[in-house]
């Protein structure tokens, strides 16, 4: 990540919306913005396969599910946040993975400039290649900021997107035990 490039374009921002670059509050805010990028936008440097190599040996092959796990995440069109939680389930074949890993898969894809639609499906796709479980669902809800804070201005609207592979996409009746376990 080009720190120098970031500060030098939170720069260009402060001065275009007519700021003082050199006024006591915004003096270290270039530096400031860029480790936080740095923080936010990490996850296009990680790979999500990493976090999936752990696996346990299991007897049964039955569903599990890690829900509401907290993400925030940046859109890719405005540059803000969105935030939610983020619901995996997948079949397992003769080995899952560690539970604290199906949050950090979702963590690396989170962490990056994102569409909610795209950062369901990399999910899904992640566990698909790297875990070949039978199947597994995905569910993320969101709250974006272009939408609360700007635009519609509409606070409290939550994105709801899906995604399904493998045994789920035509099994109802997994995908119903899926919202069953959301409490849905």
């Amino acid at each position: 990540m080009d720190q120098e490039k970031i500060r030098e374009g939170v720069r260009l921002i402060l001065e275009g919306i007519g700021e003082d670059i050199n006024r006591e509050g915004l003096i270290e805010t270039p530096d400031r913005i860029a480790r936080m990028y740095e923080e936010i936008c990490g996850g296009m440097y990680e790979d999500a396969g990493e976090h999936l190599k752990k696996r346990f040996h299991v007897e049964n092959n039955d569903m599990v599910m890690e829900k509401d796990i907290t993400f925030y995440s940046m859109c890719e069109h405005h540059m803000m946040p969105f935030w939610g939680k983020a619901h995996v389930a997948y079949v397992p074949v003769d080995s899952v993975v560690g539970l604290s890993k199906i949050a950090r898969t979702v963590n690396v894809f989170a962490r990056r400039l994102q569409l909610q639609e795209q950062l369901t499906a990399q999910v899904a796709d992640a566990f698909m290649e790297n875990l070949a479980p039978k199947g597994v669902m995905v569910m993320l809800e969101a709250e974006h900021m272009c939408m609360t804070m700007r635009g519609v201005k509409k606070p409290g609207t939550k994105t709801v997107t899906v995604v399904t592979r493998g045994i789920f996409d035509e099994d109802e009746r997994l995908q119903n035990q899926f919202y069953r376990m959301l409490g849905r």
